[in-house]
């Protein structure tokens, strides 16, 4: 709490403090009683108010902060609730007069002030107010900014109510195509053992977190005590690594990182189990050790929680981050996955390490290329399209700013 005079509160104390030096100098008593009455009423505003701070003491006030939806894609609005709330009677006292604000990040506010309808009851007084997440990322909301005013106005305190929180903001996505009869044909599925529909137990497993509860045999829970879904519809799926050559320039990487994420989303949907490798991953992420995340709606939300804070990779680094995800792939992989990668123009080592993918892998790309690059970076660019092909790739270029479905669609459309 920072009290402060206010202009009313400025003028009395000077016209207090004249009063009293003027009575004093003609020995007037009464100027000197009504000189000291206004220093006094200064004084003890300026008192009362730091006191009675209300954020502190028995009788604070708490404040709830909602956000939903949260997290939130990149470009969606949310909206916020902030409720200040008295529990009890001398609560309530210090939440008369209070004027709220609140403090939002300029990725959340867009740089100007938030407007907030306010609503007020007995107890407690409440915001709502919509912000709009313009990039992906962690980004500051709050604390409340409380201003509350003494009686006769000439004391002004101002403190922050509350914590502050942060709201995470996933990477902007797009709903692509479902890429079923065009990555995976109906051989690829009967090759790789896939089964016809049976509610045997040899086709039943134990129930893992994120399973469809559709896909429960509840006859068999109830038999083993235990749940287990059906996984016969899976079983032919092929696994698939989505591969992200990240680019140091912001909007290539916003770019990158929303149609690489859009890319192993479709594939979830489609049914394949997923990993993502390139952007770093915390020790005890599903892709930092090769694991492939299974469709559901838990490992949708790890791979879009994964990506809220990657950032884009220094000069030095870009080039060993991808080759790193490459040894990881080889050192993993089955012999009968699809690879969908995203990247730039890639050095000879890289192109080397990728041409070990292509045995037993089927391979897509989208390589990266810009009008406004130099010719040799455009060169590199079409020689790693050319090198690709020839390894086996279906490649097609891409411009950072593409429209994420028209990319999708133009890489699936590409042979090789």
């Amino acid at each position: 709490m920072r009290p402060r005079l206010t202009r009313r509160g400025a003028g009395l104390s000077v016209a207090g403090a004249s009063a009293v030096g003027l009575g004093i100098g003609l020995g007037a008593i009464d100027l000197v009683q009504i000189g000291a009455l206004a220093l006094l009423l200064v004084i003890g505003s300026f008192t009362a108010t730091a006191l009675r701070d209300p954020g502190r003491g028995r009788h604070r006030l708490r404040v709830h902060r909602h956000v939903q939806p949260s997290p939130v894609h990149a470009g969606s609005p949310a909206q916020v609730s902030v409720e200040v709330v008295a529990d009890n009677l001398a609560g309530r006292v210090r939440l008369n007069g209070l004027r709220l604000g609140e403090q939002a990040s300029a990725e959340l506010s867009g740089g100007r002030p938030l407007r907030a309808r306010v609503i007020r009851t007995d107890r407690s007084v409440g915001l709502a107010y919509p912000v709009h997440a313009a990039r992906r990322g962690r980004w500051a909301l709050g604390p409340l900014t409380v201003t509350r005013y003494d009686p006769f106005g000439v004391v002004r305190a101002s403190t922050a109510l509350g914590e502050q929180a942060d709201i995470a903001v996933w990477p902007a996505v797009t709903q692509l195509p479902a890429p079923r009869g065009i990555l995976v044909a109906e051989p690829d599925r009967i090759a790789l053992g896939a089964r016809s529909p049976s509610t045997d137990d040899s086709a039943l497993r134990e129930y893992q977190l994120g399973d469809d509860l559709r896909r429960v045999h509840w006859r068999s829970s109830a038999r083993r005590g235990e749940l287990v879904v059906r996984s016969d519809e899976r079983a032919g799926m092929r696994p698939v690594t989505v591969l992200l050559d990240l680019p140091q320039e912001a909007e290539s990487l916003e770019w990158t990182i929303s149609l690489g994420t859009s890319m192993a989303l479709a594939m979830l949907d489609a049914g394949h189990p997923v990993r993502l490798l390139g952007p770093p991953s915390e020790p005890d992420a599903r892709s930092a050790d090769g694991a492939h995340a299974r469709p559901g709606h838990t490992a949708r939300t790890e791979l879009l929680d994964r990506m809220i804070d990657v950032q884009a990779p220094d000069a030095s680094a870009a080039e060993e981050q991808l080759l790193t995800a490459v040894r990881l792939h080889l050192g993993s992989h089955s012999g009968s996955e699809i690879v969908v990668a995203l990247v730039g123009p890639l050095s000879q080592p890289t192109r080397t390490a990728l041409a070990q993918l292509a045995t037993g892998a089927q391979g897509w790309a989208m390589v990266r290329s810009d009008p406004a690059w130099s010719v040799n970076e455009r060169h590199e660019a079409e020689r790693t399209i050319s090198h690709l092909r020839r390894l086996g790739w279906r490649a097609c270029p891409v411009q950072p700013g593409d429209d994420l479905t028209e990319s999708w669609t133009r890489m699936l459309g590409t042979r090789t």
